[in-house]
Order: C-alpha cells, then sequence, then structure tokens
C-alpha cells in the first residue's frame, strides 16, 4: 500500500502527463496546439483552428482528469503539493476563465477518452463537478468543442432535466 505522499506524487505526474497527452491528440486534428507556460493561468490549452467561415477561432481549455467525474474547481493545489499555500482562491470555471474544460479518462489498454464540456454548461449548472456517466454524449464530441463558445449551439445541442442537472443529447 502507498503512502499519501507518494499518491500525491503519483497524481501530480498524471495531470501533468495528462495534459500532455491531450495536446498530442488535438494536435494530431488541429495542429496548432500549444501547453500554456503561465503558471497563473485558469486554462491550460490553447486551440488555434480555421472555423467554416475560414475564420481563426481561438479556444482555452482547462484539463482535467477524470475517473468518474470532472471537476469545475480551480486555484487549489493537488497532488504533492496540495498542502501549498498561495494567493490564489477556489474558483469555479466560466467563460471568464476558459472555453472549455476538457475531461480526460483513462481508459482500458493505455487508451484515452476526451470530454468536452462548455464552460456556458458549466455555468448554467451551477455545480462543482459532473459525473461523467451524465455527459456521455460529450465523449470526443469535437463538433462541440469547435462550438464551446457558440451559446446557440451549445443550448440546441444540450438539454437540461431535474433542475439542470442531467444533461442528454437531443
Amino acid at each position: 500500500m502507498i503512502n499519501s505522499d507518494e499518491r500525491g506524487l503519483q497524481a501530480s505526474v498524471n495531470g501533468f502527463a495528462h495534459e500532455h497527452i491531450v495536446v498530442g491528440i488535438l494536435m494530431k486534428k488541429y495542429k496548432n496546439v500549444s501547453l500554456v507556460d503561465l503558471p497563473l493561468s485558469p486554462y491550460d490549452i490553447i486551440i488555434v483552428f480555421k472555423n467554416n467561415s475560414n475564420n481563426e477561432e481561438i479556444i482555452r481549455a482547462q484539463v482535467k482528469t477524470a475517473k468518474k467525474s470532472i471537476s469545475f474547481t480551480g486555484g487549489t493545489r493537488g497532488g504533492k503539493d496540495r498542502t501549498y499555500k498561495s494567493d490564489i482562491k477556489t474558483y469555479t470555471q466560466s467563460t471568464k476563465t476558459s472555453d472549455v474544460i476538457i475531461g480526460i479518462h483513462p481508459s482500458e489498454n493505455d487508451s484515452f477518452e476526451l470530454y468536452f464540456l462548455p464552460t456556458i454548461l458549466i455555468e448554467l449548472l451551477k455545480q462543482k463537478s459532473i459525473s461523467i456517466n451524465k455527459i456521455g454524449y460529450l465523449k470526443n464530441n469535437y463538433e462541440m468543442l469547435e462550438n464551446c463558445k457558440n451559446y446557440k449551439y451549445v443550448l440546441k445541442n444540450c438539454v437540461y432535466e431535474n433542475n439542470m442537472r442531467i444533461m442528454k443529447k437531443i
């Protein structure tokens, strides 16, 4: 059995590795993708691509490891550095801090599934996390990623039930 420091270190390593894995996956599709080297930034990745009108789009993405759920919060320390205190306060991701949260779910055989959750939805949900079981239609949904800043598109393609707690594809 490993101790809490070892678990924390492994969680930290996994988080950094998952950011790189997401960049690699997205780079194969969009080419112009980069990690952000800004330690106080509320997002981890920038994605640049041409939309259907041939205009350049820039998406700010926050990567979160998603075992069973995706957390919407930031500003706290995790992994080995979880006891670190700073001037940064805990916050919930929103359209002001990023455009999309990308939940990376490690699955069998060292493969990964990506969940693209627009921050537009996070603002509507008014909660701190969501189970990946409730957002299956966002799994590998690159169309949602590309339209994550389009309020009308996001609302048209998502429906809310039970006081906006469950989302399903229309």
